[in-house]
């Protein structure tokens, strides 16, 4: 049952996207592929059909699998909740939350859990295809490596190393990575890809030349860049738009420092009558937005302190008082309310927080951790939908008598006397193309018949077919072993 391994001479190389390509490409020969990620570092999660979570690029790349996501596609995912701390998950579940140096002492004791999910996929698979996280440059974190060499090494998984020219140097990240491994870990490597070109890709044919002549290492292609790429749900907050300028109506989100889950966003980038807007710290909250959106957050209380220490408290309050409407989900749902408290210290000290008060609740974060699919109705369209829930708070107070949705038979989500701010725990609502329209419809805008879902797919197919085009992929997947 074969394995191969992507990993990138820096971060933010493509990996992901390369990953889910080539395992689109596999399933279009007939093969049964996985996608595997060791360790990732997120706070945009995926829930699980088995009630765990995993980074969001390992259920798109499950999605381009054409499988459902599980927890073994990334056993070890790791939530940032500050610049020096991060909460653990372990196949699917909360662990711990530790501080960066603590961590290290940490790793040795998760390899146990991450070579228990890759066996088992092998198990069920004809391949899996593996993403490495940063860089096996940082050859300082090798020690105890759960995430790169340490695994290939362990599973003895060959390797590709995946350099990024679009961001310049990338014969010096390739020969350089091959400068500072030892010889065991460039024993792994098998051969190299060059992503993100930009122009024509005869233009780097010495260089291509001069990475396989000083490594020794065959190349298995120029991967000019993807320009659909925008087309498939974000990784990383960064890659989130600024902004679209498409002559839509705008709605904004606030960009926190500890945004979680934003991928909820994508689907209103995608739609035509739409100008998402992510206000960025110290930028203002567009007077013109009809819709301002508080997104999901790792951290509420610190996300909190971060939304006025921009003074988007201010603008909120002129956005409410100019008729505009308010959504807060998750974490932007709890910041709504009258008050956070954390009496157990589960997101940083314990304590709790004045909210903004534009909903009449009170939220208590728990323990219990609430990860679930759920299918729901918007109560006021009467659509019904998909997402999921991700969170340890739980709301309670007068504006839950007016409930956003229904689950099941419990009432969900908080809107306030007048109608205009809500505020919900379900994520991936906008997905739905009915109730998207369903909403958008109460804001004024025009439905656009867009779907979103059959959309990725196709983006997912042309990335196949751009990959198919660009790279040697019966080559590099035959190193498979």
């Amino acid at each position: 049952m074969p394995a191969v391994m992507l990993q990138g001479a820096g971060s933010n190389v493509g990996k992901s996207l390369l990953v889910a390509g080539l395992c689109r490409v596999a399933r279009r020969r007939g093969l049964s592929v996985a996608p595997f990620k060791p360790q990732n570092m997120s706070n945009n999660a995926a829930v699980t059909a088995d009630g765990g979570e995993i980074g969001r690029a390992q259920a798109l790349q499950a999605l381009a699998a054409g499988l459902a996501p599980i927890t073994d596609m990334n056993p070890v995912l790791l939530k940032p909740e500050s610049e020096t701390g991060a909460q653990v998950i372990v196949q699917g579940k909360r662990l711990t939350t530790v501080r960066a140096r603590a961590y290290s002492a940490l790793k040795p004791q998760l390899m146990a859990a991450v070579l228990d999910s890759f066996a088992r996929l092998k198990s069920a698979h004809d391949l899996v295809i593996v993403e490495g996280a940063g860089s096996p440059a940082e050859v300082n974190l090798r020690a105890g490596d759960i995430a790169n060499m340490g695994f290939a090494c362990a599973a003895d998984v060959p390797v590709v190393l995946v350099g990024d020219i679009d961001r310049g140097g990338v014969i010096a990240q390739i020969v350089g990575t091959q400068a500072v491994l030892d010889p065991g870990d460039n024993a792994m490597i098998a051969g190299f890809v060059i992503n993100k070109f930009r122009g024509d890709p005869s233009l780097f044919d010495k260089g291509y030349a001069m990475i396989s002549n000083r490594t020794g290492w065959r190349g298995f292609g120029v991967v000019p860049w993807f320009a659909d790429a925008h087309k498939l749900p974000a990784e990383d907050a960064l890659d989130l738009p600024k902004a679209q300028g498409k002559g839509g109506v705008v709605v904004a989100a606030l960009a926190f420092s500890r945004i979680a889950n934003f991928d909820d966003l994508d689907p209103l980038a995608a739609e035509p009558g739409v100008d998402l807007v992510m206000v960025q710290p110290g930028q203002p909250i567009p007077a013109q937005a009809r819709l301002v959106i508080l997104p999901g957050s790792k951290s509420t209380r610190g996300d909190l302190a971060f939304l006025r220490a921009q003074g988007w408290d201010i603008d909120l309050a002129a956005h409410y008082r100019r008729g505009g409407h308010i959504l807060g989900i998750c974490g932007g749902y709890q910041m709504l309310g009258q008050v956070i408290s954390d009496p157990e210290g589960l997101e940083g000290p314990a304590g709790e927080a004045k909210g903004l008060g534009y909903l009449d609740i009170a939220t208590t974060m728990q323990a219990d951790k609430r990860l679930e699919q759920v299918r729901a109705r918007h109560l006021a369209s009467g659509c019904a939908f998909s997402g999921y829930e991700i969170h340890i708070g739980r709301s309670t107070g007068p504006d839950c008598a007016r409930p956003f949705a229904q689950v099941g038979g419990v009432k969900e989500g908080a809107i306030s006397p007048c109608g205009r701010v809500t505020g919900s725990y379900l994520h991936g609502m906008f997905g739905d193309d009915g109730f998207r329209a369903a909403y958008l419809a109460g804001l004024g805008i025009e439905p656009s018949g867009l779907r979103y879902g059959a959309g990725v797919e196709t983006a997912l197919d042309a990335l196949a077919d751009h990959l198919e085009t660009h790279l040697d992929c019966d080559a590099l997947l035959a190193l498979a072993r």
